[in-house]
């Protein structure tokens, strides 16, 4: 009933190429009998209407289709991946996880039960309706980790509505509402998605090279890394027509490069939140940062310069802190913006924001003018407290070769004042050899500050 309208695609597309993994090909007849399939295994073994189910697993055949027949069952969803090994205990105890699925590197699932019933309102209410639901959990990166709780049927609305039908790369995680909501466009539309194995520059542009991909949807840690390895270079990318950029704010340098670099791909900013889903988005030209938000299900407004968003898709609330949303139902998104007639353009956290004796210091900006020295591989701006104006602005780098640690220091404030007001310049950095990103190849201020 719920997914009717993905399954008649697939019928409709019985012979064409949905997945790409491992270097095998599936059709979508294959991916309606593989769910098939776990519909029987699932009824076997009593996963039933209303059981929270984790999936361990990265993009994969029986990981899609493992989770379409979970969402046709009314379970709830929780998908986890690798990059929150660390967390996967606690993160199964909040979501009340009931059946674990780990799917290992045959892609074939290993069972668990946990003893454990439903107690939080939220998940007791989808079990009353009979929807399938989604756990997410948020990366963190500006506080604990926090479970959104979605009704799957509000999310599938939008999908209903035919579109273009592309060859992507799964880039974003399996657990990540980016890699959720390309899995499901891809898939309503008869397009074809690619896996990859790893999320490196090389491995993501072979595969961009070898099965002709037309859309990749990343973030702007990625391309910068991209762009400094000089992975571009060694690809044909002549089958690339749109690269999609969200998670984090995109330093103004990264987009300059990437358009005179490869000035034949659309790029497009994307926006969206755990908490409300994936909103359409259309950036005013591809080396601009102004882009307008919005689309079916969607409203925004702006607040003391702090966007909210409305949307139908919107979570039902967390399982582990108390609901964000106003009075009038809208969701802050602490996200600071400025805004040009019906455009957009997204500042950053305004919980990273560094006040400098009352002056506003923005880290995405810092970051786009310190990538543009050469000896730079990536970098990180935070703010640190300080007893005389309030803070300071402080950067992690990662260099490209070793440098004499003082003489480095030297030039990068010399670039900086030629470049940036001096309440902007950073005054303490820090140098670092390993990598300032996750695996979700987005950076985490936090985790930068206690380096």
């Amino acid at each position: 009933m719920f997914l009717d309208f993905l399954f008649d695609v697939f019928r409709a597309n019985a012979g064409a190429e949905a997945i790409v993994w491992k270097n095998r090909s599936f059709t979508y007849g294959e991916l309606l009998d593989r769910t098939e399939h776990w519909r029987g295994y699932l009824q076997k073994n009593d996963v039933t209407t209303g059981t929270v189910t984790a999936i361990e697993a990265d993009f994969s055949p029986n990981a899609i289709t493992l989770m379409l027949a979970l969402i046709k069952a009314g379970c709830v969803v929780v998908p986890l991946t690798a990059s929150v090994a660390a967390k996967k205990k606690d993160f199964m105890k909040i979501a009340e996880v009931a059946v674990s699925l780990e799917l290992n590197a045959a892609d074939e699932p290993i069972l668990t039960r946990f003893d454990r019933s439903i107690t939080h309102e939220i998940l007791q209410q989808l079990r009353h309706r009979a929807h399938p639901g989604l756990i997410l959990f948020s990366s963190g990166s500006t506080g604990e980790s926090k479970a959104a709780v979605h009704d799957i049927v509000g999310m599938l609305g939008k999908f209903k509505v035919r579109r273009h039908a592309r060859r992507a790369i799964t880039f974003l995680l399996y657990d990540h509402i980016g890699g959720f909501n390309t899995m499901l466009y891809q898939l309503s539309n008869g397009g074809c998605i690619v896996t990859v194995q790893n999320r490196d520059p090389d491995t993501v542009l072979t595969a961009i090279e070898k099965y002709k991909v037309e859309l990749l949807p990343t973030s702007p840690t990625f391309i910068n890394l991209m762009l400094m390895s000089d992975a571009h270079l060694r690809h044909d990318l002549s089958s690339l027509q749109i690269v999609t950029y969200g998670t984090e704010p995109m330093p103004e340098s990264t987009l300059r490069r990437f358009h005179s670099s490869l000035p034949h791909i659309n790029l497009q900013q994307t926006y969206g939140l755990s908490e409300v889903g994936i909103l359409r988005s259309k950036s005013r030209s591809s080396d601009s940062l102004w882009v307008k938000l919005g689309g079916e299900g969607f409203q925004t407004r702006v607040v003391d310069g702090i966007l909210q968003i409305k949307a139908e898709s919107a979570m039902l609330g967390y399982l582990n802190a108390p609901s964000p949303f106003t009075a009038d139902g809208w969701f802050n998104t602490g996200d600071k913006v400025e805004v040009d007639g019906e455009y957009f353009r997204i500042l950053g956290r305004q919980s990273e924001i560094i006040n400098v004796g009352g002056q506003k210091v923005y880290p995405a900006e810092v970051e786009s003018v310190l990538q543009e020295m050469p000896d730079i591989a990536e970098v990180s701006v935070y703010g640190e407290k300080n007893a005389i104006v309030g803070e300071i602005v402080c950067a992690v780098v990662r260099l490209r070769k070793t440098r004499d640690a003082r003489d480095f220091q030297r030039d990068l404030r010399q670039f900086c004042r030629q470049r940036l007001q001096e309440f902007q310049v950073p005054v303490r950095i820090k140098l670092v050899e390993s990598a300032l990103h996750g695996e979700r190849f987005k950076k985490n201020r936090r985790e930068t500050a206690a380096i």
